[in-house]
């Protein structure tokens, strides 16, 4: 039986939503038959104000193209957050997808989105909910874990990010790093992400 094919795409700044993504990846290979691949969208500032904002060095996961979202049976992706929205990189690369808008090339795909945002007011519900734009144009199905994480969901104790949009995290001041139920959340929403998107690949066939 041929694999269920999911890409994550993601752009991040500091790591934080890298991380979250590498717990995707491995929520969603706990799947039987599906493999899950990690890809990084373009960078679009120039070293110099990347140095001006003490960006690490972006990791060795490949950079993707548009045309390689076709590939996919799923896609997940993840932000971080400028004013409530997805960073400008991810939206360029968004906007750059006119070609696969145009024949419709994406249609039909599920997606979820994940993201990462400075402080408890800084767009946990509105990066994603703006972001939703994005799949509706390209006729995407839009795959939320509402509150399917359980427990997690109505954590207290602690500041956690996540929504029942996708997994979330916060970065503070860039030194706050995700916590475990932070990535418990991302691991989860790559397993059933991966779970209904193996479903839905079962039953075009």
């Amino acid at each position: 039986m041929v694999a269920t094919k999911i890409y994550i795409v993601y752009y991040s700044t500091y790591g934080h939503v890298e991380k979250l993504a590498h717990e995707i990846k491995k929520g969603a290979e706990s799947v039987e038959g599906v493999e899950a691949k990690l890809w990084q969208v373009p960078e679009i500032l120039s070293e110099e104000v990347l140095s001006k904002l003490y960006a690490p060095p972006k990791s060795d996961v490949p950079v993707i193209t548009p045309d390689q979202l076709t590939e996919a049976d799923g896609l997940v992706f993840g932000f971080p957050t400028r004013f409530g929205m997805m960073a400008a990189q991810f939206k360029a690369f968004m906007d750059a997808t006119g070609g696969l808008w145009r024949t419709q090339a994406l249609a039909g795909k599920p997606a979820g989105i994940f993201y990462s945002t400075g402080t408890q007011g800084g767009g946990q519900e509105t990066t994603p909910l703006t972001a939703i734009t994005q799949l509706t144009h390209q006729g995407m199905i839009f795959v939320p874990i509402g509150y399917t994480f359980g427990a997690g969901m109505f954590e207290m104790e602690q500041v956690k990010g996540g929504s029942p949009y996708g997994s979330g995290t916060f970065a503070g001041d860039g030194t706050r790093q995700p916590t475990e139920v932070e990535l418990a959340q991302a691991f989860h929403q790559g397993k059933y992400f991966a779970g209904i998107t193996k479903k839905l690949k079962s039953g075009s066939a």
